[in-house]
């Protein structure tokens, strides 16, 4: 007996037949995640935690071996990697103390030009930052600060605000 009722499987889901029990289940292509009941939405709607851009401000500490160990505050920056990060960690207590914020801390020591903004850095997607950059940023929740993370272009601090 055929069945006259269409089902509609929502955009960004496929209808799959288990090899082990015969029964149909429904594939979020997205997150790759099945449900035995038919999706009633688009997986589009579903929220995602991995997000595909987010937006975070820094506090950037160089070095004598940063990439370019410049910035708009010093033509040469001599310190090394060790003075960096004890610096990097004083701001880090201040900031989780509550004292400041990274914001305040940012505009008047960080070595991006960033710092003009507080250390916004805008959105970005995935591919635009250095990658230790990137993978501590997306790893944070909204709001969160990361402990001190290194790239080429020295020691950072990041608080993702979206």
């Amino acid at each position: 007996m055929a069945d006259s009722t269409k089902e509609v499987v929502p955009p960004g889901w496929e209808k799959r037949l288990s090899r082990s029990t015969g029964i149909h289940y429904y594939l979020n292509l997205h997150t790759k995640e099945s449900q035995w009941e038919c999706p009633t939405e688009s997986a589009e709607a579903v929220p995602s935690s991995n997000p595909e851009k987010v937006q975070a401000s820094h506090l950037l500490v160089k070095h004598n071996k940063s990439r370019r160990p410049s910035s708009w505050r010093e033509d040469d920056i001599t310190r090394t990697k060790e003075e960096a990060r004890k610096i990097l960690q004083g701001y880090h207590e201040r900031i989780l103390s509550g004292e400041v914020t990274l914001a305040q801390l940012a505009q008047k020591y960080s070595d991006c030009s960033s710092a003009k903004r507080g250390g916004d850095l805008g959105p970005f997607g995935r591919g635009a930052m250095q990658k230790p950059f990137e993978d501590a940023t997306f790893a944070l929740k909204v709001g969160e600060l990361s402990d001190i993370v290194e790239t080429d272009s020295g020691l950072h601090l990041i608080e993702r605000t979206q």
